[in-house]
C-alpha cells in the first residue's frame, strides 16, 4: 500500500502538472451542462494517463475509474464556472468575457487530475477500485443528481465518496470540517409582482409594483426574525430586482428573486410557502397582484451531510498528511452544494480546504470577481484525494 509520505511526496513533485492544469482551466471558464472545453481538456488529461473512462455523463461529465477488482470509493470535483466578470490581477485571467471561476472549481478539478496522476502510477498497489467523477452544472444547474440519476456512483457500487471546496476563511495549509451538516440546503424563489402601469406624473391613475414590491422585500426580514425559530439558521436574500425602462412610467410588472437557505429541504420549502402567502398579503393591500414563479431547471439542494465514520477517516488523513493542528472542526455555514445529493445516497465527507494568503492578495471570498487562490494549496488538496481513497479503501477491504 502506498503510504502518505510517499503520497504527499508524489503530490509536491507534480506540482507544477497541477498549477499548469488549473491554469488552463481557468482561461476557459464555461457554464452549467454546457462545457465543451473544459470536459475535452479533462479526457484529454485522462487519455494521456491511460485511463478508463465513461462520457457523457450527464451531457458533459466524466466518470473514470482506477485500480482493481474490491471496494469502490469515489472522488469528485465539479468543472463549471460563473457568470462573474474576472476582476483579479493575475496571468492566466478568464478568456471568455463575462465569465470566470471564481468558486474555485478550476482548482478543484486539477486537484482530481493530480489525484489520478498518482493514483495510476499506484494503482498496482491499491486494494481495490476509485471512480473520479467530474460534473458539471453545481452552479445551481444540480449536475451531481443527474451524475446520481445516470449512474455515477453505480456498476460498480460506490461505497464512499469524498469531495474538497477551496475555502478562503481557512489559511493555505489547513483544513476544515464537522460530522454531520456542514451545509446548509439551499432553495431559489422568483415573484411577479403585477400592477397597472401608468405615467410617473399620475399615479393615482395606476397600480404600482414597485411600491409594493419595497414592502415586500422589507417585510420578508420577518420570515426569519419573526417566524422562524432564532435558536434555527436560516437566511432569505432578495439578490435580485428587475423592473422599468423609463423615468417617467410606472412599470406594469416588477420581478424579484433571491435565495433561501436553512438546515432542512423541508424548511427550505416551508419558508417559499410563507414566502407567498406575505408578498401576495402586501400586493393585494395595494391593488396589486403576486406569483411564485420557477426558475428553468432549478430545484431545492439537500443539506450536505458528513457521515461520522467517514469525517473521522477524514481527520486522520489530514493529520498524517499535514499535523493535528491544522485539522479544524468548524461551524456549519449557510453555503450549499450538490455534493450533497451524492452524500444523500452513500457515507460521504465534504471538507474546506485553505488557500487564504494576504500576501498575495487572496483574501476574496468565493463568487466575488477578485477572488484569488493560493496555488501552493492545490498539492495538498491532491495528496488529501489520494490519501481518502487509499485509507479508505484499506478500511472498507479489512
Amino acid at each position: 500500500m502506498i503510504s502518505m509520505n510517499e503520497i504527499f511526496a508524489a503530490a509536491q513533485n507534480h506540482e507544477n502538472w497541477i498549477i499548469e492544469k488549473r491554469r488552463f482551466l481557468h482561461r476557459i471558464p464555461e457554464l452549467g451542462y454546457e462545457l465543451p472545453k473544459t470536459s475535452a481538456y479533462v479526457r484529454e488529461q485522462l487519455s494521456a494517463l491511460g485511463i478508463k473512462f465513461r462520457y457523457p455523463v450527464a451531457r458533459s461529465g466524466i466518470v473514470a475509474e482506477i485500480g482493481h477488482e474490491g471496494p469502490c470509493v469515489a472522488l469528485r470535483a465539479d468543472m463549471d464556472a460563473l457568470p462573474i466578470v474576472e476582476e483579479a490581477d493575475v496571468d492566466f485571467r478568464s478568456e471568455h468575457p463575462g465569465r470566470m471561476h471564481a468558486c474555485g472549481h478550476d482548482c478543484h478539478t486539477a486537484m482530481l487530475l493530480g489525484a489520478a496522476k498518482i493514483l495510476k502510477e499506484s494503482e498496482a498497489k491499491l486494494p481495490g477500485r476509485v471512480k473520479l467523477v467530474f460534473q458539471p452544472a453545481e452552479e445551481g444547474g444540480g449536475g451531481a443528481a443527474m451524475m446520481v440519476e445516470e449512474g455515477a456512483l453505480q456498476d460498480p457500487p460506490v461505497q464512499k465518496i469524498f469531495g474538497i471546496h477551496v475555502w478562503p476563511q481557512l489559511a493555505t495549509g489547513e483544513i476544515g470540517g464537522k460530522e454531520g451538516t456542514f451545509l446548509a440546503a439551499s432553495g431559489a424563489f422568483r415573484l411577479m409582482i403585477k400592477g397597472k402601469a401608468g405615467h410617473g406624473a399620475y399615479p393615482h391613475q395606476c397600480r404600482d409594483p414597485i411600491a409594493a414590491t419595497a414592502q415586500i422585500i422589507t417585510a420578508i426580514q420577518t420570515l426569519v426574525s419573526r417566524e422562524a425559530d432564532p435558536v434555527e439558521p436560516r437566511v432569505v436574500s432578495v439578490t435580485m430586482v428587475h423592473a422599468g425602462t423609463a423615468f417617467n412610467v410606472i412599470p406594469g410588472s416588477v420581478e424579484i428573486g433571491g435565495t433561501i437557505r436553512a438546515m432542512s429541504t423541508a424548511e427550505v420549502q416551508k419558508i417559499r410557502i410563507s414566502l407567498e402567502r406575505l408578498a401576495k398579503g402586501i400586493a393585494s393591500a395595494l391593488q396589486c397582484e403576486a406569483e411564485m414563479v420557477t426558475y428553468e431547471g432549478a430545484f431545492d439542494y439537500p443539506p450536505t451531510f458528513n457521515d461520522a465514520e467517514t469525517w473521522n477517516l477524514t481527520q486522520e488523513v489530514g493529520k498524517d498528511l499535514l499535523s493535528s493542528d491544522r485539522v479544524h472542526t468548524i461551524p456549519s455555514v449557510m453555503g450549499a452544494e450538490d455534493f450533497s445529493f451524492y452524500a444523500k445516497d452513500v457515507p460521504a465527507c465534504f471538507i474546506a480546504l485553505g488557500i487564504r494568503n494576504e500576501a498575495i492578495g487572496a483574501v476574496y471570498d468565493v463568487h466575488h470577481g477578485c477572488f484569488k487562490v493560493d496555488e501552493s494549496a492545490l498539492k495538498i488538496g491532491t495528496a488529501m484525494h489520494v490519501g481518502f481513497a487509499v485509507r479508505a479503501l484499506t478500511q472498507l477491504q479489512n
